[in-house]
């Protein structure tokens, strides 16, 4: 019998690529997803071209009872559906709050209810740990750095949830946590640093990576908010899906844990003083962003320490920082019709 999977928000970008591997790989793969973001209906088209048997829910995380539906059955859940750009939770946090803290719940309690116990793998975000204020960080010509943490931030490092979307997610985080404690559903909790690659329908408040291509490509405006050279690690989305598929197959081993995701120091970026350059060999020309003020929250500096992920799974990243951005450069140019939603 085949291994039943069901991912929320399963027609976004990291959606799609995880449904794709898995509906490769034979497994019964039900993607549940409301459609209301740019790109995730083109996701759907094309994940139905390749494999027209898969299972398409079109349905909301703050509505009980069309999650309680879902789950039944299921062996796996990715948990990916999620209001997911800071500045958006900042105009409308109650939203923020109902998909992010409420809708985590809802699937959380459909699950407890449930006779089976499935592996939850929730994306969780850096955002949990704030602005670490405490945290010293070393201003160079073109980029920040940590003074203390020279392989980055780890899993030890104290919460402290800045912005509504770092209040709803890290509550989120905090209840898949603790409904493995206490009514022993396996969880896993994946705290992602800047995730880019094919199928990223990025927009100017998240997926950064992505929307400086797009936008170069429509010749659209750049913005950077903050001087450029606030630093990020970075990891191309077939480095995470291999993470996820190991933790499908290591069940046991991840239940219960937090693992910090990304890049990790040896794949960081700085938003623009790093970028652009690389932007402007692949396009050719010279690139002028504009430039506006600090967003809150936004963090100088945020690398992850990925060591314990690395030890406790056997993982780490293997695609380079600019062969991604080559991959995704790539991407978007042989599929320049698709971006003519964002018009």
């Amino acid at each position: 019998m085949k291994t039943k999977l069901l991912i929320t928000g399963g027609a976004g970008f990291i959606g799609s690529n995880l449904s794709a591997r898995f509906l490769k790989k034979g497994f019964d793969v039900t993607i549940f997803d409301n459609f209301e973001r740019l790109g995730t209906r083109e996701n759907a088209k094309w994940l139905k071209s390749e494999y027209p048997n898969m299972n398409i829910i079109t349905g909301d995380i703050r509505k009980y009872k069309e999650l309680e539906k879902a789950v039944k059955g299921k062996d796996i859940i990715f948990h990916l559906a999620a209001q997911v750009a800071v500045t958006t939770s900042v105009l409308d946090p109650r939203t923020d709050f109902d998909i992010n803290a409420f809708g985590t719940f809802n699937l959380l309690e459909a699950t407890r209810t449930t006779k089976s116990k499935p592996l939850i793998i929730f994306t969780s975000t850096n955002k949990v740990y704030g602005e670490m204020e405490d945290v010293v960080i070393k201003e160079k010509k073109d980029t920040y750095a940590y003074r203390d943490y020279p392989e980055g931030i780890s899993e030890k490092m104290n919460l402290d949830f800045h912005s509504p979307y770092g209040c709803s997610k890290g509550a989120a985080d905090q209840y898949i946590r603790d409904y493995g404690r206490i009514y022993g559903i396996p969880t896993v909790v994946f705290r992602q640093s800047c995730i880019y690659g094919p199928r990223q329908f990025g927009i100017e408040d998240q997926g950064w990576i992505a929307w400086f291509i797009i936008a170069t490509v429509l010749g659209k405006k750049i913005t950077i908010y903050g001087d450029g050279k606030q630093v990020r690690d970075v990891l191309y989305i077939d480095d995470l899906v291999r993470l996820f598929e190991i933790a499908v197959s290591k069940k046991k081993k991840v239940a219960g844990k937090i693992y910090n995701v990304g890049g990790g120091k040896d794949n960081i970026l700085s938003v623009w003083s790093q970028f652009g350059p690389i932007l402007e060999r692949l396009f050719g020309k010279t690139l002028t962003p504009a430039f506006a003020d600090w967003r809150p929250g936004d963090q100088k500096v945020y690398v992850s320490d990925i060591r314990f992920v690395g030890k406790d799974l056997g993982w780490k990243p293997e695609i380079k920082v600019e062969k991604g951005i080559e991959k995704l450069y790539a991407w978007v140019m042989e599929n320049k019709k698709l971006f003519e939603i964002f018009r």
